[in-house]
């Protein structure tokens, strides 16, 4: 038969650890109270969560989508069970291709390779140098975030490849001088095609050209064209500001002589017809009575005649010569 085996008791005291177990049994309500306190606190951190004002909250439990939610304080399952997507739905974005603004909040907004992005060849086989802006919305959270794997870098590879294929439509002075906006509206919709197609869930609202120059160097070249061709039009604008003055007041002097030509012919036909009907009226009445008409027309002329003839002697035919009583010089002021 086996005996059974032997268990050795050690009596508490110093050194054996029988103070570390009381002293264990006494902490053990605070280490559990402690423990508790931890997990309701990550329960409630992570329980909670809050959308700002100019964004949506995407929820996804497990990986999946679930729901939406609107700015404000928001509750969800804790334990990364729902995780949450803040998306600045309500917010205008802004891609920059060739340059970069320091202190950008979208962390996709900066040109990575600026060089390169901005070096485009035009149709007519000359290098320029383009730097613009895209700024589209977001106009589906739900597509944006899981239509495409990385909406922004793919909208911003869009936006490259739609200018290059319209710069590369136009010859380099419309991309530089008279062409830019022509450009910036066939780039945007064509832009806004591909975000459709791809289903990007963003809308894009404008594509802005900021800086188009030439390579350095040919920009002294480039300036000088630029400056004759700024005079040149210059000008044109200066003799179109001189035609424009001195030929209408022409045309204006014409027609004002045209027309008094035209009111003094009017004048003198209207004169002569006057003059007829008159006539008419006095040889109507010279044929009624002729001698009474001719004395009146007599005495008439006469009494416009004789004002005219200044000092008037009237003798009777039998009288003597009136030399002698004449006074032959003439009063002060008077013939």
């Amino acid at each position: 038969m086996t005996p059974p085996p032997i268990r050795q008791v050690f009596p508490e005291g110093p050194g054996n650890g029988g103070s570390a177990g009381a002293a264990f049994r006494q902490a053990k309500p605070w280490l559990i109270a402690g423990f508790w306190g931890i997990a309701a606190l990550l329960l409630l951190t992570t329980s909670f969560y809050s959308v700002p004002a100019d964004s949506v909250g995407i929820v996804q439990r497990f990986g999946r989508y679930l729901r939406s939610e609107d700015p404000g304080l928001r509750f969800k399952l804790p334990l990364g069970i729902d995780t949450v997507t803040l998306l600045p739905f309500r917010r205008q974005l802004k891609l920059e291709f060739g340059f970069s603004t320091p202190g950008a909040g979208n962390p996709h907004q900066a040109s990575q390779e600026p060089e390169s992005e901005k070096s485009m060849v035009t149709g007519d086989l000359n290098e320029t140098l383009v730097e613009w802006v895209v700024q589209y919305r977001i106009s589906d959270p739900k597509q944006f975030l899981f239509e495409a794997r990385d909406p922004e870098e793919t909208l911003r590879a869009a936006a490259e490849s739609v200018m290059r294929e319209v710069v590369g439509d136009r010859t380099v002075d419309e991309v530089i001088t008279f062409g830019r906006q022509e450009l910036e509206v066939e780039a945007r919709l064509a832009l806004h095609r591909v975000t459709e197609h791809y289903a990007l869930g963003a809308t894009v609202d404008l594509v802005q050209l900021k800086n188009v120059n030439p390579p350095k160097q040919v920009q002294a070249s480039f300036d000088e064209v630029n400056q004759a061709q700024q005079e040149k039009q210059r000008s044109i604008n200066v003799a179109n500001g001189d035609y424009n003055k001195v030929v209408p007041r022409a045309k204006g002097e014409a027609a004002r002589l045209i027309a008094e030509s035209q009111g003094y012919a009017q004048k003198r036909v209207n004169e002569a017809l006057g003059d007829a009907q008159l006539f008419k009226a006095v040889f109507t009445e010279y044929e009624k009575a002729p001698l009474v008409t001719r004395q009146r027309i007599y005495l008439e002329t006469m009494s416009e005649v004789l004002p005219k003839l200044g000092r008037k002697f009237i003798t009777d035919q039998d009288s003597q010569p009136l030399l002698p009583f004449l006074q032959l010089q003439t009063d002060k002021g008077n013939p």
